[in-house]
């Protein structure tokens, strides 16, 4: 016999669910599970990072010789896994549209097939991404090392895969894939960032990447680096305006060392170095090496 009478509780969080309901107008109607499920997608997650590499990431057990069998099985299990949650974010997207079943069948198919046929793609750039981690760290023993232990590399490979499901209209699933390695990691980066190969996050804890940024090729930074938003403009009834860029463009070989804060629309010129602790709303120019002294030392500009 049960030691407590949960009853009264059950009825208050139904009550409390309906009243969340009636405010955001969700229906009662028993229509069963609407959202994408967390733990579905990291289920598909770790079959996508074995598929990707099977004998670092894959089974103990795993020989050469059954690889493909392995990733085969594996990569449809995943995306049959993928297009049911893809279906339901899409059919959850269209609730107030009047849509047909069919229709969000055939979405959440091209959605998940073009995912898949960048899979190949995908893992070419994570190599690139492994090395540019094994070469920038004196550290690193092995590029098996890098792959198996650096959180900046687990990051990559959910960002490279959430960036996937975010241009393919799928951007519920592409946050809670970025999420899952944030809550893992520390490092945050929004699915929408794009990210050229060969980017190297060292150490990485409190990293964080927002969703206009671009980042060029052979980048390294460092922890508790920000490419954040400098404002957020409001439209004429006060209302956030999104997808606007307003996030930092990054261009190749620049180094961002640890604490760096740099905010809004601003360029980081090819080959720029920037020192650590320091915080930069203007663009810096190509080859500069920006440190907290030449800040203070600088003639004083207006913030724009």
């Amino acid at each position: 016999m049960s030691l407590f009478d949960v009853s009264h509780t059950v009825a208050a969080l139904h009550a409390a669910r309906d009243e969340w309901r009636d405010s955001q107008n969700r229906s009662r109607d028993p229509i069963g599970r609407e959202f994408p499920s967390r733990d579905a997608i990291a289920l598909a997650l770790e079959s996508l990072k074995g598929a990707l590499f099977p004998m670092r990431l894959g089974p103990p057990d795993l020989r050469h010789e059954s690889e493909d069998y392995y990733v085969g099985y594996t990569l449809d299990a995943a995306l049959q896994s993928l297009w049911t949650q893809a279906r339901l974010e899409l059919n959850y997207s269209a609730r107030h549209q009047p849509h047909e079943a069919e229709d969000i069948d055939r979405q959440a198919t091209e959605a998940i097939r073009s995912f898949a046929s960048a899979l190949p793609d995908i893992r070419r750039m994570l190599d690139g991404d492994v090395l540019a981690a094994f070469e920038g760290d004196p550290a690193a023993r092995s590029v098996d090392e890098v792959l198996l232990c650096y959180p900046g590399i687990l990051a990559m490979i959910h960002h490279r895969l959430a960036h996937q499901l975010y241009t393919h209209g799928l951007p519920l699933l592409a946050r809670i894939t970025s999420e899952l390695a944030h809550s893992q990691t520390g490092i945050d980066i929004h699915p929408g960032a794009r990210i050229d190969t060969g980017f190297f996050i060292d150490h990485g804890t409190g990293v964080v990447i927002g969703e206009t940024a671009v980042i060029g090729k052979r980048v390294r930074i460092y922890q508790a680096v920000t490419l954040g938003a400098k404002r957020f403009p409001t439209d004429a009834e006060g209302n956030l305006q999104k997808g606007l860029p307003r996030h930092p463009v990054v261009e190749d070989d620049v180094v961002i060392y640890a604490g760096a804060t740099i905010l809004g629309r601003v360029t980081l010129g090819k080959g720029a170095v920037i020192g650590g602790n320091v915080w930069i709303t203007d663009d810096v120019p190509p080859g500069a090496n920006v440190t907290q002294a030449s800040l203070q030392n600088a003639p004083h500009r207006p913030h724009r």
